[in-house]
């Protein structure tokens, strides 16, 4: 049986058309994915993302595992901040993107994607020791995303909190929101400005409510998970299973911004990553746009030079600049700028130009 969200009962009533995703039953679109993705980038929208996983690490000795864990340098956190990161196996092979809020010394607050749930905290708990508890709360919290331009001038009006001090990539706990208390976050996964509001269970269908009804003059509408794969396709943003496997490391992914193989902690990965960071991934993710008429997809093959050199991780027609392009995990010597590629699309392959990426960037 498939699992729901508290906000499954409210999917129907808001016009939520459910599918299977990864074993959750959950909205892929309430109007049309177009409609949505639009709102996002011009207004704002709102997405119930309950099914991630949320997992404590607390004790006196958090710091220096979660140091030797996670590829980032979670020292630099301070109190009330979060920080995007990965966590590797040997090799560099990831075995999750997460993020890391410090709620105060020893107690952090690790978000994990909903398909690694069972093996991150596996992978957690082989390489605890000392003063170290990890506890998987996963069941207990729901996750909403309020995101979009207009998303700080909805939200300000049902909290107390002062979101012009809220940066991002900073959050505040027990924060007001309506009439209830939850975790606010200045984080997205859409290349918009926006908010994640971690609450009890029994609280989400609540903020839901309050949130639409608040925004629906500003725009606000609820978003499925289509438009929330569009949106952070655009802004290059990785989907674990995609452009970050156990086969790909974050710097051929293009995250090596999380990696600081220069921190004094040892880390699990390091030495390979460390290599990679130095002399060059031997892969490299790229932007792809189509010059003949085919819209790439995951899993297709590219060829350069009569050589296939790569495949496509993720692709589709962009909303935003209603041209057919994708991403790719291609050899370095194909993924130069400029590079004419093909795309292997029902049996005929077509033509592609590597592009810049971002596809899209918010102009701040």
């Amino acid at each position: 049986m498939l699992k729901r969200t508290p906000l499954f009962d409210l999917y129907k009533e808001y016009g939520g058309k459910t599918i299977d995703f990864g074993g959750w039953e959950l909205p892929v679109q309430f109007s049309s994915i177009k409609e949505e993705h639009e709102a996002v980038r011009t207004k704002a929208g709102l997405f119930d993302v309950s099914h991630m996983g949320e997992v404590e690490v607390t004790g006196a000795g958090s710091l220096p595992f979660l140091q030797k864990l996670l590829t980032n340098d979670v020292a630099a956190l301070k109190e009330g901040g979060a920080q995007y990161t990965a966590m590797c196996d040997e090799n560099g092979g990831t075995i999750d993107d997460l993020l890391v809020y410090r709620k105060g010394s020893g107690r952090y607050f690790l978000v994990i994607n909903a398909a690694n749930i069972t093996k991150d905290i596996d992978w957690l708990n082989r390489h605890a020791g000392g003063d170290v508890t990890i506890q998987n709360v996963s069941g207990e919290i729901s996750l909403l995303a309020l995101q979009g331009p207009k998303a700080a001038q909805i939200l300000k009006q049902v909290t107390d909190l002062d979101l012009e001090a809220l940066k991002p990539f900073t959050f505040r706990d027990e924060a007001a929101v309506g009439n209830v208390r939850a975790l606010v976050s200045r984080t997205g996964y859409t290349g918009e400005d926006g908010f994640e509001i971690y609450c009890r269970n029994e609280d989400a269908p609540y903020i839901w409510k309050l949130l639409l009804e608040t925004g629906k003059d500003d725009g606000l509408i609820p978003c499925g998970l289509g438009a929330r794969d569009t949106l952070r396709f655009e802004a290059k943003l990785p989907l674990y299973g995609q452009e970050l496997t156990n086969e790909i490391t974050p710097i051929e992914a293009g995250i090596g911004f999380a990696v600081k193989t220069n921190k004094e902690a040892d880390f699990i990965g390091k030495s390979a990553l460390a290599r990679q960071k130095e002399h060059g991934a031997a892969r490299k993710l790229a932007g792809l746009e189509m010059i003949d008429k085919g819209i790439p997809r995951h899993g297709y093959a590219v060829f350069h030079q009569g050589e296939q050199v790569g495949e496509v991780t993720t692709g589709t027609q962009s909303p935003t600049l209603k041209k057919n392009v994708g991403l790719a995990l291609l050899k370095k010597e194909a993924a130069e700028i400029g590079t004419i590629v093909e795309v292997e699309i029902r049996k005929k392959r077509l033509k592609a130009k590597v592009v810049k990426t971002p596809f899209y960037k918010r102009q701040s």
